[in-house]
Parts: C-alpha cells; sequence; structure tokens
C-alpha cells in the first residue's frame, strides 16, 4: 500500500494522547541517532521524564543471574510486605534493539502496586549484541533462577504471570512457549498480559493503514528491527518469534490482549485473542485514541493507568480462581 494513503492519525487521538505527542514531539534530540547506541541513550535519556513519580515500593532490588559466562540483570519490586508473593515476570519492549528495565521502570512499579505482585523485570542483551534466540534462552535462564531460589525471594511458584510490552509481550509468548516444549513444568502460570505485541502478521488493514514517524513503527523501521535481532530472514517465521506459526492449541495460559486503535501492530493482537479465545479465558481489549507505547505515560494519561490496572486485576483473578 502507497504510504501516502496511511491515515493521519494524530487528528484522531485522544486529548491525552496528543497531548503526549506535543511533549515527545518538542523534547526530540535536534538529530537522529546515527547508531545502535546514540539511539539506545536517547531512549533512556527520554524516558526518564515519563519514569518520574508513580507508587513507591516497600523494597526492589537488582539480582544478577549467570548465564553462559556473562550475567544477566533483572529487577524485582516488593510493592508490600508478605511472606510470600505471587510473582510477574515482565519482559520489556523496545523492538529488540533498544530499552531496559529502567525504561519501564515506572510500568512495572505500577503493576505491582495494583496487583500487590512480586514484579521481576529482565533485562536481556539488546540486539544487534547477541542475535535470536539468545535473548529467549537468558529470559528462561532468569525464570528458572528465580523459581529455582524461590524461598530466597519469596516467591511462590505456584502462582506465577508473565506481562510484557510490544517487542516485550513477543518474547513473552516466545518465551513460555520455549520452555514448554522444552518439557519444563509451566503448571505455576496462571496467566500474562500482552500489550500491543507484534505475533506474526505481515500484512493487515492496521499495519496497512497505520505507523509513522512518530511511532517508529513503518514498515522499513519493522524490518530494521527484524534484521537487528534475527540472524537471518529464515528466522522470522520460527515459531518463538512469529506466534501465530506455534501450536497456541495446548498448554497456554489465559492472556489479557491489550491493543492500541492508531496502531499498525493491532490486528497482530486481534488474531491472537480469536485463537486464543477458543481454548482459554482470555480476553482482549482495545484502547481508543491511543498509540502504540502509551503504557509509558502514565504521567499524563489515565489510560495508560487504566490499562496497567486491566491487565493487574486480570492476573489476579486469575490466581484467583487458581
Amino acid at each position: 500500500m502507497n504510504a501516502k494513503n496511511k491515515i493521519d492519525v494524530v487528528a484522531k487521538l485522544s486529548a491525552e494522547m496528543k497531548k503526549v505527542v506535543d511533549v515527545q514531539l518538542a523534547s526530540a534530540p535536534a538529530e537522529p541517532a546515527e547508531t545502535n547506541e546514540q539511539m539506545r541513550q536517547n531512549y533512556e535519556n527520554e524516558r526518564k521524564f515519563w519514569n518520574e513519580g508513580g507508587p513507591v515500593m516497600h523494597n526492589s532490588k537488582d539480582v544478577w543471574v549467570e548465564f553462559e559466562g556473562s550475567r544477566i540483570r533483572t529487577r524485582i519490586y516488593y510493592p508490600n510486605l508478605q511472606s510470600e508473593y505471587k510473582t510477574i515476570f515482565f519482559i520489556h519492549g523496545g523492538g529488540w534493539v533498544v530499552g531496559s528495565i529502567d525504561t519501564h521502570d515506572r510500568i512495572m512499579r505500577i503493576l505491582a502496586d495494583l496487583s500487590g505482585c512480586a514484579v521481576i523485570g529482565i533485562d536481556y542483551t539488546l540486539a544487534p549484541d547477541k542475535k535470536y534466540p539468545f535473548q529467549i534462552r537468558e529470559c528462561d535462564a532468569a525464570i528458572d533462577h528465580f523459581l529455582a531460589n524461590s524461598k530466597e525471594y519469596k516467591i511462590s511458584p505456584e502462582f506465577i504471570a508473565y506481562a510484557g510490552d510490544s517487542a516485550g509481550a513477543n518474547m513473552c509468548m516466545g518465551t513460555y512457549l520455549y520452555r514448554r516444549d522444552s518439557g519444563k513444568d509451566s503448571s505455576g502460570v496462571k496467566a500474562m498480559a500482552l500489550f500491543y505485541g507484534l505475533y506474526g502478521l505481515k500484512d493487515s488493514a492496521s499495519r496497512s493503514l497505520y505507523g509513522n514517524e512518530i511511532d517508529w513503527l513503518r514498515p522499513e523501521d519493522m524490518e530494521y528491527y527484524f534484521r537487528e535481532y534475527l540472524q537471518s530472514s529464515e528466522d522470522e517465521e520460527k515459531p518463538y518469534v512469529n506466534i501465530l506459526n506455534a501450536d497456541l492449541t495446548r498448554g497456554v495460559p489465559p492472556c489479557f490482549i491489550g491493543a492500541c486503535e492508531f496502531d499498525p501492530l493491532k490486528d497482530d493482537s486481534v488474531a491472537l485473542y480469536e485463537i486464543l479465545k477458543e481454548r482459554s479465558d482470555s480476553k482482549f481489549k482495545e484502547y481508543k485514541g491511543v498509540m502504540h507505547a502509551f503504557l509509558h505515560y502514565s504521567k499524563m494519561m489515565e489510560a495508560a493507568g487504566g490499562a496497567l490496572e486491566d491487565g493487574a486485576k486480570f492476573i489476579s483473578s486469575k490466581f484467583k480462581i487458581s
């Protein structure tokens, strides 16, 4: 589809989303990043403002997990004082190329506060420093570490959930399926909360209509992210990357699937939900008037806080059923 035919979404955004876009444009670097390192640093700097404020945790600490001669940084948030915590593993987005547990700090604190769960963020190695499937195996190893040492970290292996945004939502599903197919016991995973993820569609109405220089989800942007993350174009069809190519008919827990109205990836979420709703008590919600990545902006957007509350309530409800 000709890019000229894309919808001008800015004119259709909610008032609070428009304010965020104005702030983002006003604070954007004068010159675009020329390297991955510059892009990462710009992202880290820009997210500092959006991570200010928010819930105060009872305690939080960074935990380093040994993995194949290196270390994975993780961070565990304890929202209050408990003897044992139900736990959410959070995998951050950023096109696999940018982002960290620092850029998503406020999101994780809000999830912990609203759910009453411990939240563990996983700072996987960014692409292209390592290529797929290294990041999936890192997340797998981090989860193994905390489950094997559950008493030390005061977490209950019987009450686990995964959550993630964008590429992190993709990795949540990829990591869960990897663990399932490896024969690991996933019976403790009761739910997932997946926000505006990409799950395998190559062409869709939403991908044709949306995506611009503001959200960095134009076709050329998507090609870049995959090129940096994957070892070859063949990897794009692997079931832990293209989630819709995986066997989703068995052993997938109930999922809360959140999508944005003006997001090229919206139809990916719709497709995933249509598959899962036939086999589990999954839920889909489209957030009107917002663009991709809106969870970051709870400092100015009630919709962002509301979406995180939706995800937290869904996870909590599945823990109670269990």
